[in-house]
């Protein structure tokens, strides 16, 4: 642990039953907990990337590193440290550490923004900086948090309990976070009137309808925005245009449909694109092969995985 920062190193003994747990509940359960949101990643080797999508949540990595980039912005996150997504953004990452004698572990557990705003109004005092971050930001742990986290994982075990006490520990790590300087960015998710907020509500319709065209002054309306500025706070926030936000997205869905769906040019035509060519070209772009044959090589791994 002598690679942790010094404020967990104090809570080590915190820190440590975190980790043990999460390691004993991935190799019993795998990465799917009871607790909706709540979710592990447990690795023995760094990664190639991983696109997906990420809602407002909390990261935590327990052992190992990892990289997280928007845009062109990239951020480095290891053992102590935490990731805070304020809005609903598509995010390229790889873990850079893990082998098998330290294996990479993370947990990963969704933050609701309407929680968020429920204790701002209730307590106006908790106040951060307005200035307008980044969909992502990293921080140290905030120690106050560990307690809760254990609490909220051991409740995978206590089903007879979780109806009860999981309200109420997701409540208390939400104040936790907001009341530490990773609060800052959180905050600004649950603050309705925020660049942030209004930015992310856009962007949840985007995730939501993904296939449609739009037109960036229909989505200023939608923040409240003129075009110019909505186009301004858009980019500073996700580190993207729109088209790119929606493009990523779209892509995103048309590999997940692949696995399932073998006629290219559907799937093309499902998440929007009216091109076969523009569909392959981009898809190529981003994934490193053309749809076809990337869809082959997914299929055969999840066949030899499932055999496993």
């Amino acid at each position: 642990m002598s690679d942790l920062p010094p404020h967990v190193f104090d809570d080590r003994t915190a820190f440590a039953t975190l980790q043990a747990m999460v390691e004993q509940q991935w190799l019993s359960s795998g990465n799917e907990c009871a607790i909706d949101g709540l979710r592990l990643t447990r690795a023995t080797e760094p990664s190639g990337t991983i696109r997906a999508v990420y809602q407002t949540s909390f990261c935590l990595v327990l052992q190992g590193s990892k990289s997280s980039a928007i845009g062109e912005t990239a951020l480095e996150y290891h053992s102590g440290q935490c990731l805070v997504a304020s809005i609903n953004v598509p995010v390229n990452s790889r873990i850079t550490q893990a082998s098998a004698e330290q294996p990479y572990l993370a947990l990963s557990l969704a933050i609701d923004p309407a929680m968020v705003s429920e204790l701002l109004l209730a307590h106006p005092g908790v106040a951060h900086s307005r200035v307008k971050r980044a969909a992502l930001v990293k921080g140290a742990a905030p120690p106050e948090v560990l307690d809760p986290l254990t609490r909220l994982l051991a409740l995978c075990q206590q089903p007879a309990d979780q109806a009860v006490l999981e309200p109420l520990i997701r409540r208390e790590i939400c104040w936790r976070l907001l009341c530490s300087p990773m609060g800052a960015a959180l905050l600004q998710a649950g603050l309705q009137d925020s660049e942030t907020a209004r930015i992310g509500q856009v962007t949840a319709w985007m995730r939501a309808h993904y296939a449609k065209a739009f037109k960036v002054a229909n989505l200023a309306d939608m923040a409240s925005m003129s075009p110019a500025s909505f186009y301004r706070h858009f980019k500073a926030i996700t580190q993207m245009t729109p088209v790119q936000f929606q493009k990523q997205v779209r892509l995103q869905e048309a590999r997940r449909l692949l696995l399932s769906e073998h006629e290219v040019a559907g799937v093309g035509y499902k998440v929007g694109y009216e091109s076969p060519s523009q569909f392959s070209r981009d898809y190529r772009k981003l994934f490193g092969a053309p749809p076809g044959k990337d869809a082959a090589i997914m299929r055969s791994s999840v066949a030899i995985e499932s055999r496993a």
